[in-house]
């Protein structure tokens, strides 16, 4: 009875049945609570403390959003004894998401000078290239393809003629985080042994779908020529199309089901805006501010969502409802 195997096989069960009933991100997010709150009331008196306003505030936020991203796949991945196959693809993602993390930041840095820093620059270089390299020991290669990875993703962002757009740029990590951690829970966090919850798994494609709302908006141009009798029977379409696969999201947990229901979200939204006379650009914003509060919520990371928190502040405002409900 008091054999150690015995003891710690039923702490381990303990633990895990105990967190297939208790999302911790969203006990964290009751806890940030106060924390969104101090946001929404001292959001504009923080803006003008550290010199952002109504016109920066996109460009910066979108650089923390990303920069801050980098460092929770580096600090919350790492423990490759999780993994559930020897030939997982996830060490590929990981190294994805951190050349998209640093390609956008560095893209947003490109005309900041370095070189005045000198001995302390490349010792800070240094540091971060043994921090990076030691989130990956599951093999020899790890290291290299995680450093491989920033160092690309860095050189890429400074030789751009141009800064990443903040919207398509900060919509692709967290969609691409987002895949990565319903391909590993487990590995990021997020759910123990692969187990996820029902509040996992609606919490994700709540996500999923606010962000193709987002990038619906801001990529597709109302144009009003579709006919309306068309227009109504694509539109159940989709909406049926849609609808089974969120249901079937929920039965399989599958990544290439999430992808595709995400998929057909988008169309349907395109569908309805292509339709429309006129989409204001307002919903987009806050659909934009709702994806980082969503993201920063899943990810357990509330400076994140405060950003977003205040991005919704700092939007025109719009009947939030009866504009968005439209696209459904």
């Amino acid at each position: 009875m008091l054999n150690d195997v015995l003891v710690v096989q039923s702490a381990v069960s303990a633990f895990n049945n105990a967190a297939l009933f208790l999302p911790a991100f969203l006990w964290w997010a009751l806890l940030s609570l106060p924390l969104f709150l101090m946001v929404w009331m001292c959001g504009d008196a923080f803006m003008a403390k550290i010199g952002w306003n109504k016109q920066n505030l996109l460009e910066r936020a979108s650089v923390w959003v990303a920069g801050l991203t980098f460092a929770w796949v580096v600090l919350f991945s790492g423990n490759y004894n999780v993994l559930r196959d020897n030939m997982s693809v996830l060490p590929m993602m990981t190294a994805l998401l951190i050349f998209l993390s640093s390609l956008f930041v560095s893209s947003h840095l490109r005309e900041k000078k370095f070189e005045k820093f000198g001995w302390r620059w490349w010792l800070v270089v240094l540091a971060l290239l043994i921090f990076v390299g030691t989130c990956d020991m599951h093999a020899w290669w790890g290291p290299l393809l995680q450093i491989g990875a920033l160092l690309f993703g860095f050189l890429l962002g400074r030789a751009a003629r141009a800064s990443m757009r903040p919207v398509s740029g900060t919509v692709l990590i967290v969609l691409t985080t987002t895949i990565a951690i319903l391909m590993q829970p487990e590995f990021f966090r997020f759910g123990q042994l692969g187990n996820l919850t029902v509040l996992h798994l609606v919490a994700i494609l709540l996500l999923g779908v606010v962000a193709m709302m987002t990038v619906a908006i801001f990529n597709i141009k109302s144009c009003a020529k579709l006919r309306d009798s068309v227009y109504v029977k694509l539109k159940w379409l989709l909406r049926v199309v849609s609808v089974l696969g969120c249901a079937l999201f929920l039965l399989t947990e599958a990544v290439p089901v999430f992808i595709g229901t995400l998929a057909a979200v988008f169309v349907m939204f395109a569908l309805s805006i292509w339709h429309a006379n006129s989409i204001s650009s307002v919903l987009g914003d806050k659909m934009l501010a709702l994806t980082w509060i969503l993201f920063g919520i899943i990810t357990v990371m509330p400076v994140v969502s405060a950003l977003g928190l205040i991005y919704w502040m700092n939007s025109s405002k719009i009947k939030f409802w009866s504009e968005s409900k439209a696209l459904l």
